[in-house]
């Protein structure tokens, strides 16, 4: 008998439930929150696809923990091998991923799994600065994103608790040297890539209060990252996560609530060993939820990420909010 999907909250992850890019001299986010499907473990012979859309606006400046007038930022010249301060002035970055998140059992302990960001869109606004002078710049970086495969092992399986662990590789499947306006690779952070192999490590606990009508769960990871070609390396990141489901069962299908907090920290960058400004913060978010199991087979969810804390490393773009819509079937 197949086993019904159960999905805790919602994002990216990061992933992140993918491997978002910290923030950084131009800014990009993704959300890192959990789901089911990419936290959780398949029964044996079952395979889980997930499909999700992922939006985020960042338009708002911050220097510190504080909002601020503007947010200017460093250029990396890739050419010359040097970081260029104050460089240009943030506008917005538009953050959209569409991805895909496969899993499949290879008995009741062991899912193998394969995180796919089909399509990692970033739309980028800023004001090239100049002695005398600032123009106006948008850039449309699109492409697939880097692939991450991982295995997880069901150490504790009861019920009333449930660990998994994991661990995994960011493969550079995505592009990472595409070129801005001036026929030069343009910013890391609006890259649908990082161009390195990193390693992931994982673990999710999981506490059934009332079986089958709350739970609460807490997870994290770590990822260990790697100098790409280009000689420059983003920070290895942190993410704890922690939440509370609520289901309701019906006739037809089981509707849950969900509400979790996400927190992600990330050291500045570096590039050819220098620390790169106005890279690596501290984000905390709030994340309340919503799933409906339409079938056996079938699930829908949403969630909504609202900022309660955030720190950059000198100055950068802060997201307003990340929104998720996703779907979820086995088989």
């Amino acid at each position: 008998m197949k086993k019904t999907i159960v999905l805790l909250t919602g994002l990216l992850g990061a992933l992140p439930a993918m491997t978002p890019n910290a923030l950084a001299s131009c800014g990009s986010a993704n959300c890192f929150l959990v789901t089911g499907a990419q936290e959780g473990a398949a029964a044996a012979d079952q395979l889980i696809i997930d499909l999700s859309y992922r939006f985020i606006p960042m338009d708002q400046p911050q220097h510190g923990s504080d909002s601020a007038a503007e947010a200017v930022t460093p250029a990396i010249d890739f050419a010359s091998g040097v970081i260029e301060p104050d460089h240009h002035r943030e506008v917005r970055t538009n953050n959209e991923l569409l991805q895909m998140d496969l899993s499949y059992g290879l008995n009741e302990r062991w899912t193998l799994a394969a995180n796919l960001p089909l399509v990692n869109n970033r739309r980028h606004e800023h004001y090239h600065l100049t002695p005398t002078s600032e123009t106006f710049l948008q850039e449309d970086f699109t492409g697939l994103g880097d692939i991450r495969f991982s295995a997880r092992y069901t150490a504790v399986q009861k019920t009333k608790h449930g660990l998994i662990v994991g661990a995994g590789l960011k493969a550079p499947s995505g592009e990472y040297k595409l070129l801005n306006s001036d026929g030069e690779i343009s910013e890391p952070t609006i890259m649908p890539g990082t161009g390195s192999w990193d390693g992931v490590f994982s673990g999710h606990y999981q506490y059934h209060i009332r079986p089958h009508r709350i739970s609460s769960f807490v997870s994290g990871s770590y990822q260990i990252t790697t100098e790409n070609s280009l000689n420059y390396q983003f920070g290895n990141t942190l993410i704890l996560n922690t939440g509370l489901v609520y289901t309701v069962h019906t006739d037809k299908r089981a509707i849950s609530t969900s509400l979790q907090l996400n927190g992600r920290y990330a050291p500045r960058d570096e590039f050819h060993g220098e620390e790169v400004p106005s890279t690596g913060g501290t984000w905390i978010y709030l994340t309340p939820g919503a799933q409906i199991q339409l079938s056996d087979t079938t699930a829908i969810y949403t969630h909504v990420q609202v900022p309660v804390y955030q720190y950059v490393n000198d100055s950068n773009l802060v997201p307003r909010y990340g929104f998720i819509l996703g779907a979820s079937f086995n088989f």
